[in-house]
C-alpha cells in the first residue's frame, strides 16, 4: 500500500526564526496523522532550525536542492552527506523554478538524484510539462521522457526512496490548477514510466504527488484520484492551517 506524502516547499521563504515559528504552530495541527508523512522542504538557511523544533514530532525535514558531486569547487552548493549529516531526510529534485531559473537539465535532475539516493535521502523528483506543450499533445510524451531520464541508473531497490512530483508548470504559483482528472492522468503517465523501467509491482509501490496549486479547498478532491499519492504544496505550505487541511485531506 502506497502512503500519501504531504510535502511542502517553502521555495525563498522564512528566516531560520520564522521557520522555526511556523512549525511550532503547525505540530499541534497535524500531530497524529499516521495515514499519511508530513514533510517539509525548507531553505537551507533554515535547515538546522527546523531540525530543531520538528525534534520528536511527526514532521519530517527535506531541502529544496542538493548538488551532485560529493565536495569541491561548486560556489554556494550543497552535497548530499551535508544534509544528512544535518538531519535531512527528503531532498526536492529538478523543481521547475530549478529548470527555468538556474538551468537544471534532464541530466543534472538524474546526477542530483542518484547522488541524493546514495547517500540515503528520500528524492522527490519533480517533473511537469509547460503550456504549450501540453496544448501540442506532448504531455504524456514529455512526461514520460523527463521520468525516465530522472530515474536513469537508478536500482530497483532505490525506488523504495524515490517520490515523483508531477507539476504542470502552467499550474504552479498561478493560481491555476489542474482539474483532479488532469492531475490523475499526469500521475497515471508518469506511473505507467515507472512501470515500463522497473515493472507494474514498483510502479504501484511508487509514491506519486500532484504539484500545481494544491491547496486546502482542492486538495480532497486531488487526493481522492487513484494515482495521486499526496501533494508538494507551495503557498499553502506557509500557512499553518492550511497545510494542516491538506494534511488532514490525506487523512
Amino acid at each position: 500500500m502506497r502512503r500519501y506524502v504531504i510535502a511542502g516547499n517553502w521555495k525563498m521563504n522564512k528566516t531560520p526564526a520564522a521557520a522555526k515559528a511556523l512549525i511550532e504552530e503547525m505540530k499541534p495541527l497535524v500531530a497524529g496523522k499516521d495515514n499519511c508523512d508530513v514533510v517539509l522542504c525548507v531553505p537551507a538557511i533554515d535547515i538546522p532550525a527546523a531540525i530543531e523544533a520538528t525534534a520528536g514530532s511527526n514532521i519530517k525535514i527535506g531541502a529544496e536542492n542538493v548538488h551532485f558531486k560529493a565536495s569541491g569547487a561548486y560556489t554556494g552548493e550543497i552535497s548530499a552527506e551535508m544534509l544528512t549529516e544535518a538531519g535531512v531526510e527528503y531532498v526536492v529534485i529538478g523543481h521547475s523554478e530549478r529548470r527555468q531559473y538556474f538551468a537544471e537539465t534532464d541530466q543534472t535532475v538524474n546526477l542530483r538524484t542518484l547522488a541524493a539516493l546514495n547517500a540515503g535521502l528520500k528524492a522527490i523528483v519533480c517533473v511537469g510539462e509547460t503550456l504549450e506543450q501540453r496544448e501540442l499533445g506532448y504531455t504524456e510524451t514529455l512526461l514520460k521522457f523527463q521520468t525516465k531520464m530522472a530515474l536513469t541508473n537508478v536500482t530497483a531497490e532505490q525506488m523504495k526512496n524515490v517520490i515523483i512530483a508531477y507539476e504542470p508548470v502552467w499550474a504552479i504559483g498561478t493560481g491555476v490548477t489542474a482539474t483532479a482528472d488532469q492531475a490523475d492522468e499526469g500521475n497515471g503517465y508518469v506511473r505507467a514510466a515507472v512501470a515500463e523501467m522497473f515493472g507494474a509491482e514498483i510502479a504501484e509501490a511508487t509514491v506519486v504527488q500532484y504539484g500545481g496549486s494544491m491547496n486546502e479547498k482542492n486538495a480532497a478532491e486531488l487526493l481522492s484520484k487513484p494515482n495521486v499519492d499526496g501533494g508538494l504544496i507551495g503557498g499553502a505550505s506557509l500557512v499553518a492551517a492550511k497545510f494542516a487541511a491538506i494534511v488532514d485531506a490525506a487523512q
